[in-house]
């Protein structure tokens, strides 16, 4: 009678997720930025496409994927920062939570600025966000940090924490 019961609320019930509402205690940066890079990439790869030579028809394939790409990666980095920011980034692990309201709050702009439109600058303002808020993320658990360039495009460089 009871599953009964709760199966008529099955279909009534969206479905959601989480990265973990334990807390699980895992939390990494490194995504921020791979997901902040990737959409950069993706803007990079659009600006391109004029150049390459493509028919009417795969041009538009071409800017329909990359599209969709561009706009997954950035709506990614923003949900990684929310993650980080609202799961992890409680008073006890950060002294300066303004800043990290602030850098959440700029990546999530960013983010949508990426979605929006074409910009290149746009893109490495985000990585930039993304670069500041995985700084003060490791900051905060006592691990150094290093800035390196990525080994590939658009080979910009990325906060990596000293492990």
């Amino acid at each position: 009678m009871l599953h009964t019961l709760l199966s008529s609320f099955d279909s009534k019930i969206e479905t959601v997720d989480a990265h973990c509402d334990i807390p699980c205690g895992i939390y990494d940066a490194r995504v921020v930025t791979y997901y902040a890079v990737s959409a950069l990439r993706q803007m990079d790869i659009l600006l391109s496409l004029k150049d390459k030579g493509l028919s009417e028809t795969g041009f538009a394939m071409q800017v329909a994927r990359n599209t969709a790409k561009k706009e997954e990666m950035a709506e990614k980095c923003k949900h990684e920062t929310r993650i980080i920011w609202g799961d992890f980034m409680k008073p006890k692990n950060q002294e300066d939570m303004a800043k990290a309201h602030d850098l959440a709050h700029g990546i999530m702009l960013a983010g949508s600025a990426v979605k929006q439109d074409l910009h290149r600058e746009d893109g490495l303002k985000l990585v930039d966000l993304a670069n500041q808020f995985a700084e003060m993320f490791w900051a905060s658990k006592g691990v150094k940090t290093k800035k390196v360039t990525t080994p590939y495009a658009p080979n910009v460089e990325v906060v990596e924490p000293v492990l």
